[in-house]
């Protein structure tokens, strides 16, 4: 076998095992959490006279749905922040049309309701969401993970 041959022949073995594992490895997992947990606090008014209803009960109905549903987008604004769009039109320096637009989009999960109370004419909701309780239901569902310990064997 000439010297080339046997130099090719060398380096495609060198290649090939340059690939594969020497050793067989176990890793182990360890849960990432975090130092601390902040409340949040969402507060939701809705206006009792101005609901849609035959009856004083089914404007009350409709005011402790829409105070509720406020108070849940104020937690979803600090969860997840408030997108905010404009729009201006200026012709010969003169504001002509000035659009502004707010969105807010998310889910929000573990979160309660502390109060719900009329005062006067406003039906006013109040809720709490504790980060510890969103992080455990987070940990059921995703198990996100952290390397611990790797061992070579």
């Amino acid at each position: 076998m000439s010297k080339l041959n046997l130099f090719c022949a060398l380096c495609a073995a060198f290649l090939l095992t340059a690939c594969s594992t020497f050793f067989d490895k176990h890793i182990e997992y360890g849960y990432v959490e975090p130092d601390n947990y902040p409340v949040l606090k969402g507060i939701g008014y809705a206006p009792l006279s101005t609901q849609p209803g035959d009856s004083e009960t089914e404007k009350m109905l409709m005011a402790i749905k829409a105070s509720k549903l406020e108070a849940f987008r104020e937690l979803a604004e600090q969860v997840y922040g408030h997108k905010v769009a404009s729009n201006l039109t200026v012709q010969g320096a003169v504001a002509q049309n000035d659009q502004l637009q707010g969105q807010v989009q998310g889910i929000i999960r573990g979160a309660k309701v502390v109060k719900a109370y009329a005062v006067g004419d406003v039906y006013t909701t109040e809720v709490e969401l504790d980060m510890k309780r969103v992080f455990d239901l987070y940990i059921t569902e995703i198990k996100p993970r952290k390397v611990k310990r790797v061992t070579y064997y």
